[in-house]
């Protein structure tokens, strides 16, 4: 199973964002990250979450820790992974 690290592609796997895609952009602790979607993207809004309830993918984004939605973006652009990004 992959890390959960900062720029990691994960899954939400519960509640009302179940199955959309979102990015980790800091690692809380043990038990929380702070992940955005951005919700311009996949409707994801940035907030702490449990790691338990997100799947990582193989995929990772070149972020910094903190970093804003709008970096989120053009990273995602950059990379080439806004589709998988918005792809259920």
């Amino acid at each position: 199973m992959p890390a959960i690290e900062i720029g990691r592609i994960c899954v939400k796997t519960s509640g009302r964002e179940k199955g959309r895609k979102c990015v980790i952009v800091d690692v809380v602790d043990d038990n929380f990250a702070v992940v955005t979607g951005p919700e311009s993207v996949t409707g994801v809004r940035r907030r702490r979450s449990n790691i338990g309830h997100v799947q990582a993918t193989e995929e990772i984004l070149d972020v910094k820790k903190g970093a804003t939605d709008e970096e989120v973006v053009k990273a995602a652009e950059k990379a080439k992974k806004t589709s998988f990004l918005k792809a259920k």
